[in-house]
């Protein structure tokens, strides 16, 4: 390097420094991976076909519903039932008591012959059909029922029973609460869109499957800003009612409505007459239904009168305690039994709405009476029943303020769905 000239020494180092330049690129840089291979791995596989054969079953069960219109015979072809043994399952007086509605359960052999039939029939009755040889044989016995407690409420838009359908209530427990509240709500006239509901009633299931409402255990109904609420008990005679919070009894001794559901067409007070032509006092409050609306006892007491009455047509007259009485006129028909002397009780049925005597198109009259003397049954005061015994109000209390404490927490929840 010593004899190198300056040109050539400076060349010299400038090729090396490029050379290290390039060394140490060629000794950082990554290796590239070789592209993965996309051949297909194929690798027989021995299946155990055995294991996936479900192992064959002693029977098999179906159930049908009993259509409206439905026959007997479509029914058994439904459930796979073969033709000679529906042949002999339609001589039996226990299939022929099934009614639109109701489940059937069958069950078949391996070969398809018939085993059994169940259904639950009235009164929470279990009605089996099971092979006894070449034949069959029915077999009844009380169902094992299951019962809950359910809780539901609702607000009124349009109608009590439209309103029990949006939440999920069964008719029959919205009923028994347009009944609980009868002598205190006019559901004919005092309904408002707003007005709210809550409910808590028993509800029983068999195999799993809901059968029918029970009894409503408390009840709480907003009309109009008023606050009511009933709690069902039973009493240590034994005697079953709704009662307030503090025990004072809800039902009264007298419904405002001798029908469930209906219009009043006609108000108490003065009125053009439909058939005189003048202007007369209406004794009575007429209620426009369809002819054939059951029609029930106001109160309890003693058929007086059960016929025709002039301008009344067919008319029930009862006498109650004290100075009471009712009437209930222009009747189609009369209940089963009902004639002079026949006792009844609140909400008996003791005729049908019909269009006889002076009426124009079926109604029904209804009269209140005291001393003999009509006054209007929606501004007078009605008695009352007894309270709950001074004895049992621990007991009762006991009970209700559960169920007040419930009815609560679903009145709050209602408020907050509105909100």
């Amino acid at each position: 390097m010593r004899d190198m000239t300056p040109l050539v020494r400076a060349t010299l180092i400038a090729v090396l420094a490029l050379s290290g330049t390039v060394a140490a690129f060629a000794t950082i840089a990554p290796e590239v991976p070789a592209p993965p291979s996309t051949g297909a791995l194929v690798e027989p596989l021995a299946l155990r076909t055995g294991a996936a054969v479900l192992p064959e079953t002693g029977s098999y069960t179906r159930e049908e519903r009993f259509q409206r219109g439905d026959t007997l015979a479509r029914l058994l072809e439904r459930l796979g039932v073969s033709e000679p043994d529906a042949r002999k399952l339609l001589r039996l007086p226990a299939l022929r008591m099934l009614r639109p509605g109701q489940t059937i359960a069958s069950e078949t052999g391996a070969d398809g012959a018939l085993l059994r039939l169940s259904y639950l029939s009235a009164r929470d009755t279990l009605t089996v059909v099971e092979r006894a040889g070449d034949a069959f044989r029915t077999l009844q016995a009380a169902a094992p029922m299951r019962t809950e407690t359910v809780m539901r409420s609702g607000v009124i838009r349009v109608s009590l029973f439209a309103a029990a359908d949006a939440a999920g209530i069964p008719d029959s427990v919205a009923v028994q609460i347009a009944d609980i509240f009868a002598g205190d709500v006019d559901f004919h006239r005092d309904l408002r869109p707003g007005d709210r509901f809550a409910v808590i009633f028993e509800q029983h299931y068999f195999a799993g499957r809901p059968v029918r409402a029970g009894r409503v255990l408390a009840a709480e109904f907003v009309s109009q800003g008023r606050v009511y609420r009933a709690v069902n008990y039973t009493t240590a005679q034994g005697g079953s009612g709704y009662y307030a919070p503090d025990g004072g009894n809800l039902r009264k001794a007298f419904l405002r409505s001798p029908l469930e559901y209906s219009r009043i067409s006609s108000g108490f007070g003065m009125r053009r007459h439909p058939f005189l032509q003048g202007w007369r006092a209406h004794t009575g409050v007429d209620y426009a239904a369809p002819i054939g609306t059951r029609v029930r006892a106001a109160g309890e007491g003693v058929v007086e009168f059960a016929g025709l009455k002039a301008g009344y047509g067919n008319v029930v007259i009862l006498r109650h305690r004290g100075q009471y009485s009712t009437v209930y006129a222009h009747l189609s028909r009369f209940a089963p039994g009902v004639r002079r002397g026949l006792p009844v009780t609140q909400g008996d049925f003791i005729g049908q709405v019909g269009q006889t005597g002076w009426a124009t198109g079926p109604h029904l009259h209804y009269e209140f009476r005291v001393g003999g003397h009509s006054r209007n049954p929606y501004s007078i005061a009605m008695p009352a029943g007894l309270p709950v015994p001074s004895a049992e109000l621990a007991a009762f209390r006991g009970q209700a303020e559960p169920l007040v404490a419930q009815l609560g927490l679903l009145a709050n929840g209602a408020i907050a769905l509105l909100e």
